[in-house]
């Protein structure tokens, strides 16, 4: 009896043990939700890519490589980081990093500024309006704007063609204006750029746009000189151009576009340094975008600190399994592209924060854009400081570091090769498909070699806030214009 005892006892023992599993499975996280929650960061591969960044000179290599691939849209660039066009100039990654988030800082001050004098009305021509009287000599148009034309900027580069036969030469993508520039012969003011500046007299396609055009009608700052437009573009941040607004032949990989509305700059100073100019991806008239009736164009941005290549792509498809955000406009300026965001989440919790702290308000303040040209997201003070507390929170056995210029919350990873970090991600609505966890390396970016990582968010005194290219990078952004949508499909480079 009692040996049937500890049989029926052991075979009872046994079904338990074989049951647990089961019941705490049940129970548990979803081993998908557990690994959302953290997000690991290779700090070792972080730290050697600073090392690589450091050598002065320009990558001549690149000027030749073929830069259109057959399986891509018929109106396809490769897109180049600026580290892999024109080496740092900086002996170590630091000064690199200052110089960087300067450059940042005004890019930021700049889109607030147009925001805040398109809504009361203002244009840039009311701060610095040309002479009606003068007669037009390139050395006369001058900006007082004092330039950094040492530091270079214009993290984005693409080849592109200019006038026929094409001139190749890069130029940086922003999605943060509209107005297409060149640097032009004869030149009273140009800074060094990689490629010979471009001769109007060598193109049979150059020709002068008259000041009852449209496209002369359109710009922010415009002037006549013999019947003939003049352009202005001042962006706030050392940099500006003065010329000839004219029609070109723009050549994207094998693709020529006739009569694109682009300014000649005769003067031009600032943070270009190394690219011709600049091809405006903005949402106004005047973009590229908007001139060749692109329904949809999208690029794919890599490590800024990365030799490696993408592409910006007209008139393709939204990726299939894109997680898509409405995309708003805003009445009082058509340039910026602002996202329907929801709100924030660290390591899976959603953050007590009021979606109307993305959202435009009438008088077209407030919102939140997407932008290539800024570096570093821009968050409302009470926004910026919910998420980093959270983020601080999630990080407490990482040993910290005292900030670096923007940046007030740092860690040093010097011992570590790799750290599991709290995900951050934006929510665009209710429901799956709309949840963008950002890779650790979106986030916590490395300032020097020697292991100091900082948060990379930023609060911004302004309303408008900005989603910045660090958060960006590894990931294809697409601009769906018909469907007002923005999709995002990670790792589509």
């Amino acid at each position: 009896m009692a040996s049937q005892m500890q049989l029926l006892f052991g075979t009872l023992l046994a079904l338990l043990l074989l049951a647990s599993p089961l019941v705490h499975s049940r129970t548990a996280p979803h081993p998908q939700s557990q690994t959302s929650k953290t997000t690991t960061l290779d700090v070792s591969a972080s730290i050697q890519n600073t090392l690589q960044v450091s050598t002065p000179s320009f990558n001549q290599q690149q000027q030749h490589t073929s830069l259109f691939s057959s399986s891509s849209p018929p109106l396809s660039l490769q897109l180049h980081s600026r580290t892999s066009i024109l080496k740092s100039s900086h002996v170590e990654y630091k000064s690199l990093t200052l110089a960087r988030l300067d450059r940042d800082s005004a890019r930021v001050k700049s889109l607030s500024t147009r925001l805040d004098l398109a809504i009361t009305g203002l244009s840039t021509s009311d701060l610095k309006p040309l002479d009606s009287d003068l007669e037009f000599q390139a050395q006369d148009l001058e900006s007082p704007i004092v330039s950094g034309t040492s530091q270079g900027s214009g993290e984005y580069f693409s080849r592109v063609g200019i006038g026929n036969p094409p001139s190749q030469v890069y130029m940086v993508l922003d999605t943060g204006s509209d107005v297409n520039w060149v640097q032009c012969a004869p030149c009273a003011n140009c800074y060094h750029q990689a490629d010979p500046i471009f001769e109007p007299a060598s193109s049979s396609s150059y020709s002068p746009l008259t000041c009852d055009t449209n496209q002369c009608n359109s710009l922010d700052v415009s002037e006549c000189r013999n019947h003939t437009c003049l352009y202005e573009v001042s962006y706030g941040d050392g940099s500006y151009t003065v010329g000839d607004f004219v029609t070109e032949t723009v050549t994207l990989g094998s693709t020529s576009v006739d009569n694109i509305a682009i300014g000649c700059g005769h003067n031009n100073e600032g943070l270009f340094v190394g690219a011709a100019g600049l091809l405006g991806l903005g949402g106004g008239s005047l973009s590229f975008p908007s001139q060749v009736n692109a329904t949809t164009f999208s690029y794919c941005l890599v490590d800024r600190d990365s030799d490696s290549a993408s592409t910006l792509d007209f008139d393709s498809p939204l990726p299939p399994n894109a997680i898509t955000a409405p995309l708003i406009r805003n009445h009082q300026l058509d340039t910026f592209y602002y996202l329907g965001l929801t709100g924030l989440s660290v390591g899976g919790e959603l953050l007590p924060i009021s979606e109307s702290a993305f959202k435009i308000d009438v008088s077209g303040n407030g919102g939140i854009i997407i932008d290539s040209g800024t570096a570093v997201t821009r968050l409302q003070t009470d926004t910026y400081n919910s998420l980093r507390d959270a983020f601080v929170k999630g990080t407490q056995g990482l040993p910290s570091a005292n900030g670096v210029a923007l940046f007030d919350t740092c860690y040093d990873l010097s011992s570590k090769s790799s750290v599991d970090v709290p995900t951050v991600s934006f929510h665009f609505g209710e429901g799956q498909g709309k949840v963008l966890p950002l890779p650790a390396k979106n986030y916590l970016i490395p300032v020097d070699s020697n292991g100091t990582f900082c948060f990379a968010f930023a609060p911004t005194s302004s309303e408008l806030s900005i989603i910045g290219n660090v958060q960006q990078q590894g990931t294809r952004v697409s601009f769906d214009i018909g469907n007002s949508l923005v999709g995002f499909s990670p790792d589509k480079c």
